[in-house]
């Protein structure tokens, strides 16, 4: 698994997750600071990377596009610089490679995950409350 930590996510994470013996880059390494969302997914469709964020614009964009891919995980945490939230988060990667290899959406908690399977669509009239 390669992830893509975004912008608004510490470069702390580009040593974390090696050091666990997941791939990982910060987009600061590797395009501008200044790029759209769109970009970003696209850079990591075409490399097939993992894209590590606390923005909640990818989820709309994978959404409003049908995207198959790439897989995004959100980070909805208090702290992500704690250590015992970050050894969370990587077991969580690490057990979960082949679901986010086939493509999914990922939302991360301080105590639960949820996890939708790309491409993301509306809700069927009948699960509507």
């Amino acid at each position: 698994m390669k992830l893509l930590i975004d912008m608004n996510l510490s470069p702390e994470w580009a040593r974390v997750l090696p050091a666990a013996g997941i791939s990982a880059i910060h987009w600061s390494q590797v395009g501008r600071g200044s790029a759209s969302d769109q970009e970003i997914l696209a850079f990591a469709r075409s490399g097939q990377w993992t894209v590590l964020t606390q923005d909640l614009d990818f989820p709309q964009l994978l959404f409003e596009t049908s995207a198959a891919g790439p897989s995004v995980v959100l980070l909805r945490i208090r702290n992500e610089l704690c250590p015992t939230t970050q050894q969370k988060v990587v077991a969580y990667l690490a057990a979960n490679q082949p679901l986010l290899h086939s493509g999914a959406l990922v939302i991360l908690d301080d105590h639960k995950a949820r996890i939708r399977i790309l491409p993301l669509s509306p809700p069927e009239a009948s699960d509507l409350p």
